[in-house]
């Protein structure tokens, strides 16, 4: 069994003007979103082995918030220049270039690559989970997906089950 977990980097600021894209902070709700969802992530117990991020910095800054409220620390972190921005395909191919031995994997990422990959993984899953993801994969969203495959390089279109969709919005209802 695969564990995927999916995180859009929480909200950006677009105060700074003349900042380029990849320099982005944090707006003020994305830096109350971010420890929540790694609240949530703890209490759900879906810590991974092991994080890639993209090197943006609003990517960085999540994980940097979502990371300290995790009880269990994740095995190893990569930050990747080829995350920022990247397609659903792209980021497929780097999750399927994973070692086997690596059973939980929590991608950091942006829209639409992130949106577009796990609406293509997930073949099954509760009606209420999928129809959310399909409308919209918000920032600070969490999807987690598991897959019944011996390997990452086994990990398809359709072959994940969504078992976990979480957005700060859909939290905060709970509440």
């Amino acid at each position: 069994m695969r564990t995927l977990v999916l995180l859009r980097h929480a909200k950006s600021s677009w105060d700074q003007s003349g900042l380029d894209d990849f320099s982005r902070p944090l707006a003020e709700r994305g830096l109350k979103a971010a420890p929540v969802m790694g609240a949530h992530l703890s209490s759900i117990g879906a810590a991974p082995e092991l994080i890639l991020c993209s090197t943006a910095v609003r990517t960085r800054a999540t994980l940097d918030l979502v990371l300290p409220a995790c009880t269990t620390p994740p095995g190893r972190i990569l930050f990747e220049d080829a995350l920022y921005l990247a397609s659903a395909s792209d980021l497929l191919a780097r999750l399927r270039t994973v070692p086997s031995n690596i059973k939980r994997v929590m991608l950091v990422g942006h829209n639409p690559g992130i949106h577009d990959l796990a609406r293509g993984l997930a073949g099954q899953g509760a009606r209420a989970n999928l129809e959310a993801l399909r409308l919209k994969f918000p920032t600070a969203g969490l999807a987690i997906l598991t897959f019944d495959a011996r390997s990452w390089s086994d990990v398809g279109l359709r072959t994940g089950t969504l078992t976990h969709f979480a957005t700060p919005a859909r939290l905060a209802t709970v509440r």
